[in-house]
């Protein structure tokens, strides 16, 4: 997976090019959410080098959304830090990011992700409740 992709739907580009994501906006953004509040760009930064990263951009070149997968590529994958920024919410930009994130994916056997608001979202992409959470585990620090 280390080849860049893009995609693009009107008027904006999703792309892998890690070289591409604005490191002030991601962290800008992610720093005040509910699952990332008070991160730095020191931590974001390295999280981003372990992730096969997907930055949605304007006509400008501005990033205006974002998400990130920790991948080994074939059997796993984790989908992180999804978000369209404020402005630009009701113009179908998460839906396009999570198609894109999921095309790039494809052959991934297994991709999960935590929400705790947004399954709407990704029940469009085909994500679905765990279906024995009993056998899920995880250790917070």
């Amino acid at each position: 997976m280390s080849e860049h992709r893009e995609w693009t739907s009107g008027g904006y580009t999703v792309t892998t090019d890690r070289a591409r994501v604005d490191l002030d906006t991601v962290v800008g953004f992610l720093s005040s959410s509910y699952w990332a509040e008070g991160r730095t760009h020191a931590v974001q930064a390295e999280a981003n080098a372990g992730s096969r990263c997907y930055s949605v951009l304007g006509d400008d070149e501005r990033q205006v959304a974002f998400a990130r997968a920790v991948t080994d590529g074939a059997t796993y994958a984790y989908v992180a830090d999804v978000f369209v920024v404020p402005e630009h919410h009701g113009e179908g930009l998460g839906t396009f990011l999570m198609r894109c994130v999921m095309d790039d994916l494809a052959n991934v056997e297994r991709v999960m992700l935590g929400t705790r608001d947004a399954h709407g979202l990704y029940a469009k992409v085909g994500f679905v409740p765990v279906a024995a959470p009993e056998r899920w585990m995880e250790r917070r620090r």
